[in-house]
């Protein structure tokens, strides 16, 4: 098919046909009043008309190039309408179609042709911005990869992407698409997970990293085995998200629509009575083009539509337009800490030694080797520390004994090795002195969990665990209030000391501490009765109760969850806490451009019947009008199509807590 003929399938053929028809239309006419030339009108326009027995003039050629442009523009228009009736419904359709039939059986063929081509050209308008603000999916869809080049048999093979099976090992090249979702299995390379993510800095991946279908390769060679193949990739995931949430419904767009469906037939009956009270059929017929709906029923899905288009390309799912327009409601945000506020991997911060001749590394070396054969959560971040600095231990303890609550008890070289606090201690019968005891509460002031390292009856020293704020996160508090939240509220079950030492770094109105998931729910149960509209932003495990009560509930890094993308109200694709509130200002701009578009609508309908009523507005004006008022709603929502303000710097004070923060080295996880 060529791009002709592509053309005349499209939305625009129609009004463009129609309109230079009646081009021709109002030319014709002009000649046939002698407007360009009298003598040839003399000869001409008077034949090309049909003459009534007294001669009068009833119908010109000018009159017929008009009917066929009513026509042309109006099949269409008559069709939709008879299909909406035989589903029991009165549509905006069936409105013009009356007026253009009327128009024509009385004989006014001008304002039939202008009434049905200006609607074709709203229709036009309307399905090509439907068709840019679904421009995101087709963004999705066109980076979906093609072919794969796998490994069988020893060999280089290029195979379609749908042909990998999951466990193959799949190359990936300098500048090519990544076509499965997989793990590297060999090599390191940098990878643009943009149509993931949103994030434009490509990601470093080397082996055991996950990399994911449609990004693309910046360098190097990445040996990846295949996990997820054709619908069962996370792009696949998320194009399926946005299909359905792009066609789902916001509360007020539900509404709208029954409000059109009493509506229209309200304003068939009020050009009813119009007529008959009047007995003027053209009032009748332009009160029918008047009332129109059609800027009031589209104000809502292009807002919609374009909202979750623009967030779907910076790397964030909204499930619907219901989630959509009550996200743009939110006033409270409660975040879990661990993973949120914090990076979720407790390091090791401090080391004190209390031995004399001793030194740091001995104490530490003390604490790896005891804690190689445990499996307390915090023995990960010791022995990391101890790797780093060439002290892990040649072996294993010969015997560890967790004591819950206090400690480990470990044997190792024939030596008693005690890590935990004062209370395992003092279970032990080991001596510690004031000194200890005020190291050990400084750690747990700061936010950190001190450790007391002791071998043979004997204190060595003292460590200390936390875990590390995330540098964004005091700028991402101080973004939710710039985009109108409220309060954001700290729910965790840590510590009220480790709590309040985050809260102070990062900014957090309201801190709750030492919470189980049940007492998680009930504070967002809380915060819904003071009047709150509620987010809840967290892993979806301990967090469940809260998120399912929550009014949103919002999951971060879903990248490579498909149970988060599919459950979530909002998937924040990377692991990026800016997203959080960008998708609440996105919503909120998004709920306003809704509330501006209905106001529109509803104040051309308005002052149009007041002018219709008031003498001067015909037929063909008040189409104009209308679709004119179309075509503001449309750009008025186009400008979702842009990013938003977030780029603005933050205030002085919000800057100076963010440094604050920065300088903080670790809390405690």
């Amino acid at each position: 098919m060529n791009r002709f003929q592509t053309w005349l399938r499209g939305d625009w053929a129609v009004p463009v046909f129609s309109g230079l028809l009646i081009l021709m239309s109002v030319a014709v006419n002009n000649i046939g009043t002698g407007a360009l030339n009298p003598e040839l009108a003399s000869r001409w326009w008077v034949d090309a008309g049909v003459h009534a027995h007294d001669g009068s003039e009833v119908f010109t050629f000018a009159n017929a190039l008009m009917l066929v442009a009513a026509v042309v523009a109006g099949y269409k228009i008559v069709v939709q309408a008879v299909r909406a009736l035989t589903t029991k419904m009165i549509s905006i359709d069936l409105l013009v179609s009356v007026a253009a039939i009327g128009a024509v059986l009385i004989g006014n063929f001008w304002e039939a042709a202008a009434v049905t081509f200006l609607f074709s050209i709203g229709h036009a308008l309307e399905a090509g911005t439907m068709q840019k603000t679904r421009s995101a999916l087709a963004e999705l869809v066109a980076v979906a990869p093609d072919t794969a080049i796998v490994m069988r048999d020893g060999i280089q093979q290029e195979v379609a992407a749908q042909q990998v099976t999951k466990g193959e090992i799949v190359l990936v090249k300098n500048g090519a698409k990544v076509p499965v979702d997989g793990v590297v299995a060999d090599g390191t390379g940098s990878v643009d997970e943009a149509s993931i993510t949103g994030e434009s800095i490509p990601v470093e991946k080397s082996a055991s990293d996950e990399v994911f279908a449609g990004t693309i390769s910046r360098g190097g060679f990445l040996q990846v085995k295949a996990t997820g193949i054709g619908a069962d990739t996370t792009l696949a995931r998320i194009i399926h998200r946005v299909e359905e949430a792009q066609d789902a419904k916001a509360k007020t767009q539900a509404f709208i629509d029954r409000f059109s469906t009493w509506y229209t037939p309200a304003v068939m009956m009020l050009a009813l009575v119009a007529g008959l009270i009047t007995h003027d059929v053209v009032l009748a017929l332009t009160l029918l083009v008047i009332g129109c709906p059609g800027a009031l029923v589209i104000s809502i899905p292009v807002a919609i539509v374009a909202g979750i288009g623009r967030a779907a390309r910076n790397g964030i799912l909204i499930k619907g337009g219901e989630y959509l327009e009550t996200s743009g409601k939110i006033s409270a945000v409660a975040v879990d800490k661990t993973g949120t506020l914090t990076q979720g991997r407790p390091q090791l911060t401090d080391v004190v030694v209390v031995a004399a001749g001793l030194t740091k590394h001995d104490v530490l070396a003390t604490a790896a080797a005891a804690e190689a054969g445990s499996e307390h959560p915090l023995a990960r971040p010791i022995l990391d520390a101890a790797a780093e600095h060439g002290l892990l231990p040649n072996g294993f303890p010969q015997k560890v004994t967790p004591v819950v609550g206090k400690g480990i008890v470990a044997a190792v070289d024939e030596q008693q090795i005690l890590i935990g606090n004062p209370a395992l201690l003092t279970d032990y019968g080991v001596e510690q002195s004031p000194d200890i005891t005020e190291v050990t509460q400084s750690f747990a002031a700061a936010g950190k969990t001190p450790m007391i390292v002791a071998a043979d009856q004997m204190v060595l020293g003292v460590i200390a665990v936390a875990d590390t704020i995330r540098t964004d996160a005091p700028d991402m508090v101080a973004r939710l209030h710039q985009a109108g939240v409220t309060k954001v509220v700290m729910l965790t079950g840590d510590t009220r000391l480790v709590a309040e030492s985050i809260g102070q770094a990062t900014g957090i109105d309201e801190i709750h501490a030492s919470l189980l998931p049940e007492d998680k729910l009930d504070a967002v149960t809380t915060l819904q009765r003071e009047g709150h509209t509620v987010a809840m932003v967290g892993d979806g495990v301990n967090d469940a109760p809260a998120l399912a009560t929550a009014d949103i509930g919002v999951a971060m890094g879903a990248a490579g969850s498909g149970v988060a993308i599919e459950t979530a109200d909002i998937a924040l694709m990377g692991d990026n806490l800016m997203k959080l509130p960008e998708s609440i200002s996105l919503a909120k701009r998004t709920t306003r451009v809704m509330k501006q578009n209905i106001v529109i609508a509803l104040a051309t309908v308005v002052v149009l019947l007041a002018g219709v009523f008031a003498g001067g507005v015909t037929m063909s004006l008040g189409m104009l009008v209308h679709e004119g008022s179309v075509l503001v709603v449309i750009l008025n929502a186009m400008r979702l199509m842009r990013n938003d303000k977030h780029g603005t710097p933050l205030p002085k004070r919000h800057r100076s807590a963010a440094t604050t923060a920065g300088n903080h080295a670790s809390v405690a996880s």
